[in-house]
């Protein structure tokens, strides 16, 4: 039986009911009657429920998550999404006088984007013990190269198997240029809104791109609700609100790294236009992921400073907000402990209760990453990736900063750059195999 996950109401409302948890809504009726019934909860680590949908559990599922949604959460007033409320929230983010970004330094965020995303991909959905015991097994821990099988212990590869759609691509021993990563396609995707429309675009013009050029299949989580949303006739913003719960996931996050280059200096404006982009899909939490990226990328242009760009970052996102909190964690754990894996240990903890695609675990990681890193190109994708959970969005997001940082392909190190062989994969038309160098010169003449 075909199981489309990440759609299906008997799958969606098991995340709903963790998601009220976390926000303080008191759902414990909804899940006895749920439960009573014959429902899942929430698979700690996949979309869907292990069994085959039931037609009137599938029933009964829609008319919980509709329950549910009409349930007040009492963090709103610390955690809107109009752009307005946010702005009110907040100390003002203002510009900053970097200078515009040079083609050089676009190059290699480009490349440092799809390095840190190709290390992550073949170690995604491993339990953090997985990560370090295959890592530990071939010599690369701390982590600082490719992941490989070369060496690997055969009882650790049985007890942790790789990503099998990933590593046929993303193991050392198997890189032949960039392969496709929905990391890599929405950068791609925000380039084509900017050339159509200009920064005028609307949240309209973005759901519309994405029905004319990106493929559903490719899309995961809060954007595959949302294109699901889009396709029953549901417009923005309703399309992030309506029976998601992964409305505060990571997928917004992701989005945000071309608003930021083509916004140098000016972390508001970047800010602003992620904001566009991210109610597509997202609310409060997982839009500010969005806002915060791409205003700590507008920032880190021209800089030398990585804990400046992160602290301007905080700026745009409502400061009681948990995404907030969450960065300021992860900042602070990375400035007080030495070894990482024991910043990496209390992230854990302090997050247990959240899917490892949730935006906030995976916030606080980005930014303990970047600021133990200290700047540096390869200690900030390997400490992003060795941290676990979402490892190739946060590998991706922190080469793409701590690239842009490094100023030139060359910075980076040919063993990071050599394996991509300037050339990406995608299913985004018009740009299959297309050259990184050439990313670079068209987001340069995006925000010319």
């Amino acid at each position: 039986m075909l199981r489309l996950t990440w759609v299906q109401p008997e799958d969606l409302l098991g995340h709903e009911l963790r998601q009220a948890a976390q926000d303080g809504r008191d759902a414990s009726g909804v899940e006895r009657r749920w439960v009573s019934a014959g429902g899942h909860l929430a698979p700690e680590r996949a979309g869907a429920s292990p069994s085959p949908g039931d037609p009137a559990l599938r029933d009964l599922a829609a008319h919980l998550l509709d329950e549910l949604a009409a349930m007040p959460s009492p963090r709103g007033a610390d955690e809107p999404t109009d752009l307005t409320a946010i702005k009110a929230s907040r100390p003002h983010a203002g510009t900053t006088a970097h200078p515009a970004a040079s083609y050089d330094a676009l190059h290699a965020a480009w490349l440092g984007r799809a390095a840190g995303c190709l290390l992550g991909k073949p170690v995604e959905k491993l339990p953090l013990t997985g990560i370090r015991a295959v890592a530990k097994s071939t010599g690369n821990w701390p982590l600082h190269t490719w992941f490989t099988e070369i060496g690997l212990d055969p009882e650790i590869a049985a007890a942790y198997p790789w990503n099998r759609r990933s590593a046929p691509t993303s193991l050392a021993e198997n890189i032949d240029g960039m392969p496709e990563d929905d990391d890599l396609n929405y950068p791609l995707l925000q380039l084509l809104l900017l050339q159509r429309h200009g920064t005028g675009f609307t949240t309209e013009d973005v759901a519309r791109l994405w029905l004319d050029e990106l493929p559903a299949g490719r899309t995961f989580t809060a954007e595959r609700i949302a294109y699901r949303n889009l396709l029953d006739g549901i417009e923005p913003p309703a399309t992030a609100s309506h029976r998601n719960p992964f409305r505060e996931w990571i997928g917004a996050q992701i989005r945000a790294d071309v608003f930021g280059w083509t916004n140098p200096g000016d972390p508001a404006r970047a800010a602003e236009l992620a904001h566009r982009d991210a109610v597509l899909t997202h609310t409060a939490n997982g839009v500010y992921g969005e806002m915060f990226t791409a205003a700590v990328i507008a920032a880190a242009s021209g800089a030398q400073d990585i804990h400046e760009a992160l602290r301007t970052g905080l700026t745009v996102v409502p400061p009681g907000s948990r995404y907030a909190q969450a960065v300021r964690l992860g900042m602070e754990l990375a400035r007080t402990h030495a070894d990482f894996d024991t910043v990496v240990d209390e992230l854990h903890s302090t997050y247990a209760t959240h899917h490892w695609v949730h935006v906030l675990p995976n916030a606080a990681l980005l930014a303990a990453a970047l600021t133990h890193a200290d700047g540096d190109f390869a200690g900030s994708i390997c400490r992003a990736v060795s941290g676990g959970w979402d490892t190739d969005s946060n590998g991706a997001t922190a080469g793409s900063i701590a690239g842009l940082l490094a100023g030139h392909p060359e910075a980076l190190g040919a063993k990071w750059t050599a394996p991509l062989k300037n050339r990406l994969a995608t299913t985004v038309a018009g740009f299959d195999g297309i050259g990184f160098d050439e990313l670079a010169r068209l987001t340069l003449e995006a925000g010319a």
